[in-house]
């Protein structure tokens, strides 16, 4: 196998835990083969034009380690009523637009658990593509159970031709010749080349629906053919013009549903239905609805903490990939996170109906207007390591969702200081 000869750019790198030392942060090319963060690289280092991470964001690969692997407490703890209260006074009069679970980890000998309508479903749009990474990496995981090397070099030297599965997307993948180091930006077209790597990264990092079909598609095939896997081209073409319609979404169900119970999940809490394009889901029918709870996002982050979000090896690399966003936004964008570490990965899903009065703009819906986000923060203080889980999941109608999603990372955050003692400083 061949890598293409296409790449992309963003990513990551800072010094936070004096345990820890660069991933799919800066340094992730060479183990990767992930173009995008070469550029982005080179653009910390003002060798290309680009902009430039905050310091949270200046991890290395070796710096970024699963947090709770060999924690045996139960996670979460019941809800603590004072840190209840605190959170729903946060959320004010539209309370019942909300859904939100903090999970506080910083003393890890006495955790601090808030919850407020965490079992509501809600579509929590590109979220969703954190299920379609647990169906890839289940599906490498059933075919080379204790060869880690081969899982990499699958996903480093797998060739993707974008196909109609790709068709269409608004969102920009970042194209990066590392060799010219010239970087283009554009939705993905039919022809596009990248690994399966790149293509994972562009669904994570800049959340391309166009690479999340495409991974989709990569997934199937793998759950398909095990250790045959990849096909050509050609053989692609025809397994999904010739395959009935029925194997066809059974072979989607088991690739991305069954690796939720598996992974001790509740199905009836956290589901992708289909694919992310209108061309993907042209091919194959999923058969059912997409949606998530709060509660459900949070288990899935715990579950990758400890490991156990297929196995330690796919935990991290998940970890990894949600650390290298394109550039940090929504929630994971409030300035009071400049200096942590953030994994995140947000979604939405917003529509306006006639109004009058009413002007019709992205994350301001007033049919609906979903804004869904999931974020880890880490931050070495001097003094506290902070660490702790956010889920947040809205429907305000009429209001920029994204704005108000970036100041609650702010108070949630300031709310996290002050309950260990430290001041609430202006960011750098």
């Amino acid at each position: 196998m061949k890598r293409p000869g296409i790449g992309i750019c963003a990513g990551i790198l800072l010094a936070m835990h004096a345990a820890m030392a660069l991933p799919y942060p800066l340094d992730g090319y060479d183990e990767t083969g992930i173009r995008r963060l070469e550029a982005c690289r080179l653009a910390n280092e003002g060798l290309v034009t680009g902009d430039r991470q905050p310091p949270g964001a200046l991890l290395t690969t070796e710096q970024l380690t699963l947090q709770l692997t060999g924690v045996e407490q139960p996670l979460p703890p019941s809800a603590d009523p004072a840190f209840n209260a605190q959170i729903l006074e946060l959320l004010g009069t539209q309370a019942d637009r909300y859904s939100l679970v903090v999970l506080d980890l910083t003393d890890r000998d006495f955790p601090r658990y808030a919850e407020h309508r965490a079992d509501e479903r809600q579509n929590v749009g590109s979220v969703g593509k954190l299920v379609v990474a647990l169906g890839l990496f289940q599906a490498l995981a059933d075919a080379w159970p204790d060869d880690i090397e081969s899982r990499q070099a699958v996903l480093r030297d797998t060739a993707v031709t974008a196909d109609r599965f790709s068709v269409s997307d608004h969102h920009t993948i970042r194209i990066f010749d590392v060799e010219s180091r010239s970087l283009v930006r554009r939705p993905m077209q039919i022809g596009d080349v990248a690994s399966l790597y790149e293509q994972l990264d562009w669904m994570l990092s800049v959340s391309s629906n166009s690479a999340a079909s495409m991974v989709m598609r990569e997934a199937m095939l793998l759950k398909q053919m095990g250790r045959d896997y990849p096909p050509s081209n050609l053989a692609i073409e025809q397994f999904f013009n010739t395959t009935p319609a029925n194997e066809l979404t059974h072979l989607f169900q088991s690739t991305f549903w069954e690796p939720v119970t598996r992974n001790g999940m509740d199905l009836d809490q956290i589901r992708q239905g289909s694919f992310f394009t209108a061309g993907g889901k042209k091919v194959v029918n999923g058969g059912g609805n997409s949606y998530a709870t709060a509660r459900s996002l949070l288990d899935m982050m715990i579950r990758m903490e400890q490991g156990r979000w297929v196995d330690p090896w796919s935990s991290l690399e998940l970890k990894r990939m949600l650390y290298v966003t394109e550039r940090r936004i929504r929630y994971a964008s409030s300035p009071a996170l400049n200096n942590a570490a953030v994994y995140s990965k947000s979604g939405s899903w917003w529509g306006c109906k006639e109004e009058e009065g009413f002007d019709c703009r992205p994350y301001h819906g007033n049919l609906r207007n979903y804004m869904n986000s999931v974020t880890i923060v880490e931050e070495d203080t001097g003094t506290v390591q902070l660490y702790y889980m956010v889920v947040l999941i809205s429907n305000v109608l009429r209001e920029n969702s994204a704005v108000t999603h970036q100041a609650m990372a702010g108070e949630i955050h300031r709310m996290i200081r002050q309950a260990h003692g430290l001041a609430n400083e202006p960011p750098n």
